[in-house]
């Protein structure tokens, strides 16, 4: 069964549900049944081991937990005799029998059911007559074993179903996961520079953390990338997750992963940090975008008071409006140590176009900005196509942070700009309207493991529709125009040292005036005899990093205001990225005769189909 049909049809579940649920709250039923069913399946073919272990460790007095979990060969087991199958032999105390088979549940699997508040749901259906019916349609009607339905195959399934009930909510469906195509290219970017890790039969062991973990999309693909490239390899999954039911969904497929259920902790990652004192090989994140942290200011202001550089929050704080940098600042505070050469981590995480440049100097996104290239942290940022999200289409940037950078990386940053790649859906979802294809990913991925420099060349033929493309090296000759046609050649990727960045505000000052046009001074004070400014001419300049500020004031300012004067107290250093910037090129408009022409054309056509009516 493909995923659109197993969707269609736990979504049929909601015909049962129709006029004892509303619509926005048919997830509170089918979400959980999904997991359920997805457990009952996963444990089938052990069931009678399980049982008889249970039997026999009983008997001797011993703790029996170890014995099941191997028994079940997963991290979770039931002990009870029933099954989802069985509890249809008893029509008349379905309730108290599903009861009974969940409390056989080991703790951790019992916990994804109670994130859910799911025997609230069992007393309304029950209320409804409905839970023997939708008990039946779950088991009879469907089999989610791993042979059947792989956990990719799951991942899709739950967040087709989290989509369909958000948009039916009126929530933000983007908030629980990410496209797994973007999913894709971070995890390519974040190990492909690592040798060691997959280079096939290296049995290594590495350690990956996503702080917004949602239904463990990211967790799960980076999982599979390894796997598939170096089987012998070991990745252990952290992750932390704000809501309950992505949060339950996650855990259940970690259970099925066999991945400790204890690297999975629920709550709010910047005020409640699941993981204090431990630090992570690779990191992935898609923090939402735009999203104020005025509920938990008071303890992540207490941290960076408080702790400084010791906490998460030293470098500062951005405005209370968006809270994305906070994600970043953490997942910095994450990254493992470089020692003797060896250890560090490397992180991609997705944000919006915002912490590339809002704040001006000495603000705390500037701070962010001027700590993270200052210490040689930024390797890369992608700019990724707009309509990528299903709950948003604005311009989304991945960026690629590390500190065990390789030599050629030292002191630089690369910017690609992939908003060039990407193929329209067949069918939109939310306002995801574009999609990256495995050739997409490809290409970027090969620009930034080979830290290429390159431009994108368009081929247009006669009528100026696109013919082809090809993606050169920056100083590589462009190819022959389609024959009447034209070529057209933009930036595609670009490398800049860390303190291009970067700049200096200098205040400009003018001297106040008095009526008769006299400059004013001071008459007191270590400032007696010296002009007072004022503050209605008062103005400032950015000065890049790398130019002398003294030979910029008398080049741009002095020619145009003779009387001004830098005062020196007021200067600050900042930091910005203005990507599109590097990206732009400019297209002059046609020529003012051929637009005259087209409006006399149109001009003409109208007064003829005027003519006709008449």
């Amino acid at each position: 069964m493909n995923q659109t049909n197993l969707s269609a049809f736990i979504w049929s579940v909601a015909d049962l549900l129709r006029g004892d649920y509303k619509p926005h709250e048919y997830g509170k039923v089918i979400l959980p049944f999904t997991v359920l069913r997805r457990l009952d399946c996963v444990l089938a073919p052990t069931k009678a081991k399980v049982l008889a272990e249970l039997e026999a460790k009983t008997k001797l007095g011993v703790n029996p937990d170890p014995f099941l979990l191997r028994a079940a060969g997963q991290s979770f087991y039931n002990t009870s005799a029933l099954d989802l199958a069985k509890l249809l032999g008893d029509q008349d105390h379905i309730k108290q029998n599903l009861y009974s088979y969940l409390q056989g549940f080991s703790s951790a699997a019992r916990d994804i059911f109670e994130r859910y508040d799911f025997a609230s749901q069992i007393e309304r259906l029950a209320k409804a007559n409905l839970l023997y019916l939708v008990t039946e349609k779950f088991t009879t009607n469907i089999d989610l074993h791993p042979d059947k339905v792989d956990n990719a195959q799951m991942g899709h399934v739950f967040e087709e179903l989290i989509r369909r009930f958000a948009e039916l909510s009126n929530e933000t469906a983007g908030e629980h996961f990410t496209p797994r195509e973007v999913i894709k290219l971070m995890v390519n970017l974040v190990f492909i520079e690592d040798d060691d890790v997959l280079t096939p039969g290296n049995a290594v062991v590495r350690t990956i953390y996503d702080p917004t973990a949602g239904t463990g999309g990211m967790l799960s693909v980076a999982a599979e990338h390894l796997a598939e490239h170096n089987p012998a390899a070991r990745l252990t999954l952290f992750g932390q997750e704000l809501n309950d039911e992505s949060y339950a969904i996650c855990k259940a497929d970690m259970l099925i992963r066999g991945q400790a259920v204890e690297n999975m902790v629920a709550g709010n990652t910047l005020s409640e940090d699941g993981f204090p004192k431990k630090t992570f090989d690779y990191m992935l994140a898609n923090p939402p975008f735009g999203v104020e942290w005025k509920k938990v200011e008071k303890v992540v202001r207490q941290e960076h008071e408080q702790k400084g550089f010791d906490g998460r929050f030293g470098p500062g704080l951005p405005r209370v409006s968006d809270g994305s940098m906070l994600f970043l600042l953490h997942l910095v505070a994450k990254m493992a140590p470089v020692v003797d050469g060896k250890g560090g981590s490397r992180f991609g995480i997705v944000l919006n176009g915002s912490p590339l440049f809002t704040g001006g100097a000495g603000s705390g996104e500037s701070e962010i900005r001027r700590y993270l290239l200052e210490n040689d942290l930024v390797e890369a940022i992608i700019a990724l196509p707009t309509d990528m999200f299903y709950n948003t289409g604005i311009a989304t940037y991945v960026w690629i942070v590390s500190n065990k950078k390789p030599a050629a990386r030292r002191g630089w940053v690369q910017l690609i700009d992939g908003s060039h790649f990407w193929q329209k859906m067949r069918k939109g979802l939310g306002s995801k309207r574009k999609e990256m294809s495995d050739e997409h990913i490809a290409t970027v991925t090969r620009l930034f493991g080979e830290f290429a420099e390159a431009d994108l060349v368009t081929l247009l033929d006669a009528a100026g529709k696109e013919v082809g493309r090809e993606v050169l090296a920056r100083d590589a000759a462009e190819p022959a125009a389609p024959e009447g046609g034209k070529t057209k050649r933009v930036p595609l990727a670009r490398h800049f040292r860390n303190e291009a960045f970067g700049y200096t505000t200098i205040t400009v000052e003018r001297p106040l005036r008095d009526e008769a046009g006299r400059v004013v001074v001071f008459e007191k004070g270590k400032q007696k005899g010296q002009p007072q400014p004022d503050s209605s001419l008062r103005d400032t300049e950015n000065v890049p990093l790398g130019e002398d500020i003294r030979a910029y004031f008398e080049r741009e300012v002095l020619p145009h205001a003779k009387d001004a004067w830098i005062d020196e107290i007021k200067s600050k250093v900042g930091y910005e990225i203005p990507f599109n910037r590097h990206f732009y090129v400019f297209e002059p408009p046609r020529p003012l005769e051929e637009i005259d022409a087209d409006l006399k054309s149109v001009s003409a056509n109208i007064l003829r189909m005027l003519e006709g009516l008449a």
